[in-house]
């Protein structure tokens, strides 16, 4: 190609014959990368359609359809008569397809006027709609009330996109009665989400929260089934291809007596405390009163901010489970359980008596340990000091056993540790030894604390519910079951119905059972002869029955102090308990009360006791 000048430019001459072959040469270039193009194709669709066929034809189908969960119905409860005491009721909730409202700031408001709803309401809807799709249900109200549906049906053609639906929402009967042993439920959370397996919450929005909701979470919760279902590419179902319905929880039996429960709730009402009441031969809980409770049914579907604050700010701690979760000092009750020790020990005090001139001091020290009688018993024996409850007798029985022997006696009626109950958050209560104090004090044992320890003062702390269960071991004469609520499971597909067993407990391991006699006569004594300190509450009593009244201080008194009720303000007067049980040669009943601030166990829980025993057992006498 040549080139010549013309004014100053250069101009290229054409050559057409270079210009033919560079066309070629890039046609042929460019044929050759079309077909290297085609080949790499060729393989990735053979790759695709024939090697991976089988895994992208299982990806289409899951594009193509879901599972959607079928929520199972949680387990009923009954009591031991098969009344119902937590049922599923049928409710209505107001649902919202947020795509399907034109104006859904507007529609809100204008629902507002028809219906009550909250911030709250409003705040987890707006949660709810940013995490769903646009085509979801989401539930702006839930528990609509016959009115409000009403309300809503008339005016439902104003409201696109808005609709009612049906559900079951947990209900408690007995409110107030049942909440502490029952519990309740709530919203399942991410403390549920992580502790359970994989799955097993799907399409389930409560879960058990305490009592024995939460115990028998598994058995009452059920097994969740699900739909295969076709969608769109949107997501939206097309059609239901597979249903596989949910299995129902399991419904429960409890050892609960409810009438017994009303009956217990009744003579406490209007006092703190709590009382317990056990079938001897079975370990099964016949009541489990705390007071003051609340209503259970407050928590279902969510309590509101206002009756929380409520419930937590109120100086009675009605959410409080006094029956396993106080823990008060046992005072005189522990005597009968030092009594059988005393017998065992094959040097028994109560073989030559002790004489009580109404108090003990110690050599080398100043101070006087009173009696509660301040003249004194006079010559004393253990029945004696059983039924008038001498201090100075289990003084000088603290002294002869020592606070290890004290703490191993009482250890093994089950007191210093869970009984094992079938609630969550038992606590232990406190029984000490030289060993505890060292370890948890950093301080040495002093001889004047083993003589407190020894009447059921000092460290000693026990729950109503271990005053229950020693009773329940006396009346057994050392055999010990563990105590129970739930009695019966029943399989609520088949109807089968599965009893559960007793759980037998390590026997006391010691005394005889004519030495566990003699302790339970002089038991009989406190309550049916005169003399003893619940003689007033007893005597009139149509049958048999033994117990042991105590007086448990919250402050301590000086040796030389009186202790005069009317004068001490009522948060510091003295707790009054009582363990007993009836009959008393063929018991069917134990109880453990505790009356917090109630003054002398005598005539403040035992007369609360002997209206539970009256209750149980002239009930099941009538015709």
């Amino acid at each position: 190609m040549r080139r010549r000048w013309r004014s100053g430019h250069q101009v290229r001459l054409h050559n057409p014959e270079l210009e033919r072959r560079l066309i070629r040469n890039r046609m042929s270039l460019a044929l050759v990368l079309a077909g290297l193009m085609l080949v790499g194709l060729c393989l990735r669709l053979y790759e695709l359609q024939v090697q991976h066929h089988a895994h992208f034809v299982t990806l289409s189908q899951d594009n193509r359809v879901r599972l959607r969960p079928l929520p199972p119905q949680r387990g009923l409860i009954y009591d031991r008569n098969g009344i119902l005491l937590a049922e599923n009721l049928p409710s209505f909730r107001l649902e919202i397809v947020p795509e399907d409202v034109p104006d859904l700031p507007r529609t809100l408001d204008r629902l507002s006027q028809l219906i009550a709803i909250s911030p709250k309401d409003r705040e987890r809807f707006e949660r709810e709609r940013r995490r769903s799709r646009p085509f979801d249900g989401i539930a702006l109200r839930y528990r609509l009330t016959d009115e409000e549906v009403a309300r809503l049906a008339i005016d439902r053609i104003h409201f696109p996109g808005v609709d009612i639906r049906a559900d079951l929402t947990r209900h408690y009967p007995f409110g107030a009665s049942t909440a502490q042993v029952i519990g309740y439920v709530g919203a399942v959370d991410e403390r549920d989400l992580r502790n359970g397996a994989e799955g097993i919450y799907a399409g389930i929005t409560e879960a058990g929260r305490n009592g024995v909701e939460r115990s028998y979470e598994a058995e009452l919760r059920g097994v969740t089934g699900y739909e295969q279902v076709e969608v769109n590419a949107q997501g939206r179902t097309i059609r239901v291809l597979e249903t596989h319905p949910p299995t129902a929880g399991q419904n429960l039996y409890l050892s609960l007596d409810i009438h017994l429960q009303q009956a217990a709730e009744v003579v406490l009402a209007g006092r703190r405390g709590a009382i317990v009441a056990i079938a001897p031969d079975s370990g099964e809980i016949l009541a489990m009163v705390s007071q003051p409770s609340f209503d259970a049914n407050l928590f279902v579907g969510g309590i509101s901010s206002e009756n929380y604050r409520a419930l937590n700010t109120d100086p009675g701690r009605p959410l409080f489970n006094r029956a396993i979760l106080g823990q008060y000092p046992p005072g005189s009750t522990v005597k009968p359980l030092l009594g059988v020790a005393d017998l065992a020990s094959g040097q028994p005090l109560g073989a030559g008596g002790v004489y009580c001139p109404g108090y003990v001091k110690l050599p080398n020290i100043e101070r006087r340990y009173r009696d509660w009688k301040r003249s004194g018993h006079g010559q004393t024996n253990l029945r004696r000091a059983i039924a008038e409850s001498c201090d100075v007798y289990f003084y000088q029985l603290g002294l002869e056993l020592g606070i290890d022997r004290l703490h191993d006696t009482l250890t093994a009626f089950g007191f210093g540790r869970t009984t094992g109950v079938d609630l969550p958050g038992e606590r232990a209560g406190l029984v000490p030894s030289k060993a505890w104090k060292q370890r948890v004090r950093k301080q040495s044992w002093y001889i004047g604390e083993t003589l407190v320890n020894a009447i059921g003062q000092g460290y000693n702390l026990a729950t109503p519910l271990q005053l229950a269960q020693a009773a329940a071991t006396l009346a057994r004469r050392g055999q010990v079951l563990q105590p129970r609520m739930v009695r019966a499971r029943e399989d609520t597909f088949s109807g089968q119905y599965f009893p559960l067993a007793p759980t037998p407990g390590t026997p006391v391991p010691f005394g005889t059972l004519a030495q566990w006699e003699m302790v339970i006569d002089a038991m009989h004594d406190v309550v049916q002869t005169p003399g003893g300190t619940a003689y007033g509450s007893g005597r009139s009593a149509p049958y048999a029955y033994a117990g042991k009244t105590g007086t448990a201080q919250v402050y301590g008194l000086g040796s030389e102090e009186e202790y005069e009720e009317e004068n001490v303000a009522l948060h510091l007067r003295d707790h009054a308990l009582f363990l007993g049980f009836a009959p008393q040669h063929d018991p069917a009943i134990a109880v453990g009360v505790v009356v917090e601030h109630g003054g002398s166990g005598g005539h403040t829980a035992a007369p609360i006791a002997r209206q539970v025993l009256d209750a149980y057992l002239l009930q099941e006498a009538a015709p």
